[in-house]
């Protein structure tokens, strides 16, 4: 399993849509004297450093505002890295036990075109509330996961604390929202981007990285901002990760980026796909998409004419033989 940021139920169904890495933002916060906003949207849950300070106190890894002597409750306000239809929330106060918030709510808005990053802008937003106070009680150094029931997209949510205090992380799952009407039959685009809608589904192995790094934007910055597996002693091993594209399409290009990966890059890989209507692919019929190709380390591998000749897909599966670490899958394409 990762080892970076343990797997839960929201994680495993959905897409972090404020994730930093796929271009999430923090805007605005009323407060973060003690810790930067921007925390509440980086990878992991936290780290805690028991000697560490600032000017203003204690170092903490997540937002954190100063103790309310005035009436109201603090507030944050987030972009998703892309629109999208929430499903659910993570708050979590890792690491803070004596300085948590005893509440929290959300809210969300659709807002187009550029902000005006006030609080008088933010305050007069249309904002629909999809989590409650009463039904958001925090604890010291927990996650709190919900379940959220809506079908409606948007741009921005606002998380508010009562009265004051630290959270950890604030993840917004839910699946990303495209207007595929509005793209061209003959526009290219990643059918495996993250940000365009598609999700790693399964795998058979994510010991030291998770699979959905594999979808993020840009070149990974380290090896944990790939997928990487354990070392395989068995003959003949192939470690495999399913991808369930962005929308049916067509793959013309493909992209695998071994970034970083110098010692432990697969010695080779493949790629299979299928058409199937949903995820279910107990009975799915894999065919060929690219044959098995040498890779080398930290490298951009670009193969076009190695893609073969196929009909519409809907996911693919990536083999690496006989185990390691990819950074990015790229399948560049069309809609069908």
């Amino acid at each position: 399993m990762n080892q970076k940021e343990p797997a839960n139920r929201l994680s495993s169904q959905w897409i972090d849509l404020a994730a930093e890495k796929l271009g999430g933002k923090v805007l605005f916060a009323t407060d973060d004297f003690f810790a930067e906003k921007e925390n509440l949207i980086k990878p992991g849950r936290g780290i805690f450093i028991p000697d560490k300070y600032t000017e203003n106190g204690k170092w903490m890894d997540g937002w954190e505002s100063r103790r309310k002597r005035t009436p109201g409750h603090d507030w944050a306000v987030l972009e998703l890295a892309t629109p999208g239809v929430i499903k659910g929330f993570d708050i979590d106060t890792n690491h803070f036990t004596g300085n948590h918030p005893s509440n929290a709510s959300v809210a969300a808005a659709w807002i187009d075109g550029a902000a005006d990053n006030s609080s008088a802008y933010w305050e007069q937003v249309d904002w629909k509330e999809l989590l409650a106070k009463d039904n958001a009680a925090l604890n010291p150094g927990s996650q709190h996961l919900y379940d959220i029931d809506n079908d409606q997209p948007f741009t921005h949510v606002r998380l508010n604390i009562f009265p004051d205090g630290g959270v950890a992380r604030f993840r917004v799952y839910g699946y990303v929202s495209k207007d595929w009407e509005s793209v061209a039959s003959a526009e290219v685009l990643d059918l495996a981007s993250a940000v365009n809608g598609a999700r790693a589904i399964d795998c058979n192995d994510m010991y030291f990285s998770d699979m959905s790094n594999l979808l993020n934007p840009g070149r990974g910055v380290n090896m944990g901002d790939g997928w990487e597996t354990k070392r395989n002693r068995t003959p003949n091993n192939v470690d495999w990760v399913v991808i369930k594209l962005a929308t049916p399409g067509t793959v013309q290009k493909v992209l695998v980026d071994t970034c970083h990966f110098k010692g432990n890059y697969p010695d080779s890989c493949a790629l299979d796909y299928c058409h199937a209507p949903n995820d279910d692919l107990s009975s799915a019929t894999w065919r060929p998409l690219m044959e098995q190709q040498k890779l080398q380390a930290d490298h951009e591998h670009y193969f076009e004419s190695e893609v073969q000749e196929h009909e519409a897909i809907t996911h693919v599966r990536l083999k690496i033989y006989p185990d390691g670490g990819i950074s990015r899958l790229r399948l560049f394409g069309c809609k069908c």
